[in-house]
């Protein structure tokens, strides 16, 4: 049995795929693991989502009355939704910070 090739969304490739670099999970281990915290790019992935989980459960509360896991999981792991996370959390770093953070 061949490998699986990995998860095709229905609006593109779910990777991280904002800022200045797009960086995919494999980028994103390695930068942790340069940055002293040792990680697969499984680990990355998982951390990634888990992080677009917590933001995608407010947004779903406010647009749907009975907000589902399948619905916040699909909208976790939505291309379009991770980047317009990544640019809301740039423009709140560059305001605050007059900076815009590497992601």
């Amino acid at each position: 049995m061949s490998m699986p090739k990995g998860h095709r969304s229905e609006h593109g490739y779910a990777t991280v795929s904002g800022g200045a670099q797009g960086m995919d999970y494999r980028r994103i281990a390695e930068k942790m693991t340069e940055d002293g915290y040792k990680m697969n790019h499984a680990t990355a992935r998982n951390v990634f989502l888990a992080a677009m989980r917590k933001l995608a459960m407010p947004v779903c509360e406010i647009y749907t009355e009975g907000c589902q896991v399948e619905l916040v999981d699909r909208t976790a792991k939505d291309p379009r939704f991770q980047a317009g996370m990544i640019d809301l959390v740039n423009e709140i770093y560059r305001e605050k910070n007059d900076n815009e953070i590497d992601i």
